[in-house]
């Protein structure tokens, strides 16, 4: 009887989620989140614990690895942050569906420089749903729900939701290897 009353329960959810996903603006790789995708689509809306790297009352924390692209833009925990073309320095112009494949690095105090970071690039905007969203060199962060481990580059190039989302590298313009 559990398993029935879950069942039903999560059914409507999955619906939803596979219908907003499905709608928005196509591209030349997927809009839509994977089901074991990292980070989890579910964390985007709230900001993770502070030692997620994602947020704190200390500030998230940006900092400088090594990847296959050369030196890019992580949080502190390695995961990869990219830039969406459409968005303009004071505004995110991603939401909804797009903020689910395309989680916002979000902070609930200063953003803090890590290693290889220009201090003075680090900035915060104002999300539509009121977060608080990190920039860096004017561009609004986000990570990429197909990402499953730190390191991770797949989103790099995607078209998805009417324009090109890339990695940043250590100066905070994108990487273009297209």
């Amino acid at each position: 009887m559990r398993r029935l009353i879950w069942a039903a329960a999560l059914l409507p959810a999955l619906a939803l989620g596979a219908a907003a996903c499905g709608s928005s603006g196509g591209g030349s790789k997927s809009a839509a989140a994977p089901a074991n995708a990292y980070p989890p689509a579910s964390a985007s809306p709230t900001p993770g614990p502070q030692s997620s790297g994602r947020s704190g009352a200390t500030g998230t924390t940006v900092v400088v690895h090594d990847s296959g692209l050369g030196k890019i833009l992580t949080d502190g925990q390695g995961r990869t942050l990219y830039l969406f073309e459409k968005d303009s320095p004071s505004m995110s112009a991603c939401d909804g569906a797009c903020a689910v494949a395309w989680p916002p690095l979000t902070t609930t105090g200063a953003p803090q420089p890590g290693t290889g970071v220009n201090a003075a690039d680090l900035g915060t905007i104002t999300r539509a749903d009121h977060r608080t969203e990190v920039t860096y060199h004017g561009h609004p962060l986000y990570y990429y729900a197909g990402d499953h481990k730190p390191g991770d580059t797949t989103g790099e190039g995607s078209k998805a939701f009417g324009a090109g989302w890339y990695v940043l590298n250590a100066s905070g313009n994108k990487i273009d290897n297209d």
